[in-house]
């Protein structure tokens, strides 16, 4: 869990000791090992307001799935119902009163709230409970601190973490009243009489400079990566609700590598391979983090670098756990997501996955679940699939080779026989099912989609399909407008070659 402990630790601390706290405990850049990850005993509140999403059956469900992915024990829960939240504490009188015993009872060292709070109530909560109090944005980012390997995703979580804590600093500090004692206390301070908070915030204020400016470098190269790939492959992006099964899927249909688990945000760093769709046909899939409710804004923010892939992939697989009940809202969040980070004009594929768990499910569970015909008629083209045993991954497979390609069909194909190239790329891209050789031309019989004749364009070869030259519609095309439009039949050696290079570059990160 988090490190940070309640206000009255760092009593009386000189000032040079409380920048120095400070600095390691919120703006270690470089490794993790300040991050505590224990079983501690934790109790987890929730509050549950007009139009909140939480389940009923479950309200702290997966605030517990969070809880315990960070490193927590749940060993209790408190729920509230309340119109509007109460402004010291965000719960009630009464409710306090009934955390502090549970607390005492059961020997939590943690609580851990589903709602955001305000620094105020945070200390308020703490001087009760004597424990420390974490709201949900302070626990996902715990999460992410952990998972962060790459240095962009290390970059994006200290940003995170500081747009967090630099409205807390007042309620993280208790000695606020210290003054520097009439001496400077280093560079950058302003001179005597200036209060410690002071000195904390324009830490805050620099690091946070410094590290935007490093995180748009490295974004700025990650979209010129992210474009090339656009500009010269189909690009296919996997995104939904965090342990949906979207790295068991990627790993189902490409060569594999992605970290999975069972566990919430196993994934972080987007990943991309070569996908073999069939056909001689073959896309860039990229593997992306998982979406969750009320996701912190400043964290959908800075991660939205590490969403780069899929807002402009030229499709989208949604990936949903067919086998949790709140599949619907997750759904529901996912789209909404997507619309905040502009990937909202792609087509898009919904995948029902993990329906091999359905069956095994206990029979109240599965009552509680939207039906397979029930997705059908709220989605329509839904896709019911099980990433572990593979149904379905034909049908998916399928359904982007359409998309792909433009629907192929038998079409004849006569080009000079001297051009040895455009017949070499039709038989490798193309089901080529006869050939009937010339003097001056062969005439290939292939199973081709319009897109994929576009796509041949750019070679600038003379051939004919069904008897009718192409190339005059398209003459108004740039040759790299050409290859943007049809960039699905790139050869399979560039796509592996391509992954591989995504692939170094961000082994380099890491580094």
């Amino acid at each position: 869990m988090i490190s940070r402990s309640p206000p009255n630790q760092f009593l009386c601390l000189p000032a040079a000791q409380c920048l120095s706290a400070y600095s390691e405990r919120h703006m270690n850049t470089n490794t993790r090992e300040g991050i505590e990850v224990q079983a501690e005993p934790a109790i987890l509140v929730g509050v549950r307001l007009p139009g909140s999403r939480m389940d009923f059956q479950s309200p702290l469900g997966e605030l517990g799935a969070l809880a315990e992915t960070a490193g927590a024990r749940v060993v209790g829960e408190l729920l509230q119902n309340r119109a509007v939240p109460a402004g010291k504490t965000y719960i009630g009188k009464g409710k306090v009163a009934e955390l502090v015993t549970m607390t005492a009872e059961l020997g939590a060292r943690v609580v851990i709230f589903d709602n955001e709070l305000s620094p105020r109530q945070i200390q308020s909560l703490e001087k009760e409970v004597k424990v420390k109090v974490i709201d949900r944005s302070e626990l996902i980012l715990d999460i992410f601190a952990n998972r962060a390997t790459t240095r962009e995703a290390q970059l994006q979580v200290e940003i995170a973490q500081l747009q967090y804590t630099a409205p807390r600093l007042r309620a993280m500090w208790s000695h606020l009243g210290q003054v520097t004692g009439g001496a400077p206390v280093g560079v950058g301070t302003r001179g005597p009489g200036e209060q410690q908070l002071e000195i904390d915030r324009r830490i805050v204020a620099r690091r946070l400079v410094a590290f935007k400016r490093e995180l748009e470098e490295v974004q700025a190269r990650k979209a010129r990566e992210v474009e090339m790939r656009r500009a010269e492959h189909f690009t296919v992006g996997i995104v939904g609700y965090t342990n949906a099964g979207k790295s068991t899927l990627f790993n189902a249909i490409t060569t594999g590598g992605a970290y999975t688990a069972d566990k919430l945000f196993a994934t972080l760093a987007t990943r991309v391979e070569r996908w073999n769709i069939g056909g001689a046909n073959a896309v860039l899939l990229s593997d992306t983090v998982g979406f969750i409710r009320d996701l912190p804004h400043h964290l959908v923010a800075s991660f939205r670098a590490t969403l780069e892939d899929a807002i402009h992939a030229h499709a989208l697989l949604i990936v949903l756990d067919a086998s949790d009940r709140e599949a619907p809202l997750q759904l529901e969040t996912v789209r909404e997501v997507l619309d905040d980070v502009g990937a909202n004009t792609q087509p898009r594929f919904l995948l029902l996955n993990k329906i091999d768990r359905i069956p095994t499910l206990p029979f109240e569970a599965r009552q509680s679940l939207r039906t397979l015909a029930e997705w059908e008629e709220h989605e329509p083209g839904a896709i019911a699939m099980s990433a572990l045993t593979g149904a379905g991954l034909e049908d998916l497979r399928a359904r982007v080779r359409d998309l792909v390609t433009g629907g192929p069909r038998r079409r004849s194909i006569r080009i000079p026989i001297a051009n040895a190239r455009l017949i070499d790329v039709i038989e490798k891209r193309c089901t080529v099912v006869d050939r009937n050789y010339t003097d001056i031309d062969v005439e290939l019989i292939a199973e081709i989609g319009d897109r994929q004749i576009e796509a041949l364009l750019p070679l600038g070869e003379a051939f004919l399909v069904d008897g009718v030259d192409p190339r005059p519609k398209q003459a108004s095309w740039g040759v790299r407008d050409a290859r943007r439009r049809s960039p699905h039949l790139a050869a399979p050696a560039a796509l592996d070659a391509l992954a591989a290079d995504t692939q170094s570059a961000e082994t380099t990160d890491d580094e």
